[in-house]
């Protein structure tokens, strides 16, 4: 993990990895930042990590899913998302930075730290609630 991304996430309560982990190691490099939720990557062989994961910071319902597929997105993601109703789809594969509301619900993609594509530059997001909104910063790591 570059020492930009213990920078960039210095004093961060959660550590969300939309998958392409590579290792455990990094999940456990990460935990030394703060907890991890993080979901299997289509890239990732060998990692025991679950496809999806939900979890809930300040009443936002948070879906952890790597291949989101918009506009249209997969059955299994849609069934998820009429499910869970989370306000806010953190996703990877794309490794390429994103956040915009859709039909009231946040799509966001931090980019990636190590394996940046389609012409951005290694990232990560901060999300944060504050006064019941949500606040996305994408932190250029170069």
């Amino acid at each position: 993990v570059p020492s930009a991304v213990h920078e960039a996430l210095a004093g961060v309560d959660h550590v969300l990895h939309a998958g392409d982990v590579g290792s455990m190691d990094v999940i456990t490099e990460l935990e030394a930042i703060a907890p991890v939720s993080a979901v299997l990557g289509n890239t990732d062989y060998g990692i025991n990590l679950p496809l999806s994961r939900v979890e809930v910071f300040a009443g936002y319902k948070c879906l952890i899913h790597h291949i989101v597929d918009l506009p249209a997105p997969s059955a299994l993601l849609h069934d998820l998302i009429t499910t869970e109703k989370p306000k806010v789809i953190v996703f990877g594969h794309t490794h390429i930075p994103y956040a915009k509301q859709l039909g009231g619900v946040w799509f966001l993609n931090p980019g990636s730290a190590c394996s940046p594509r389609g012409g951005s530059v290694a990232s990560v997001a901060i999300a944060e609630i504050e006064n019941g909104q949500l606040c996305v910063e994408h932190r250029d790591l170069t």
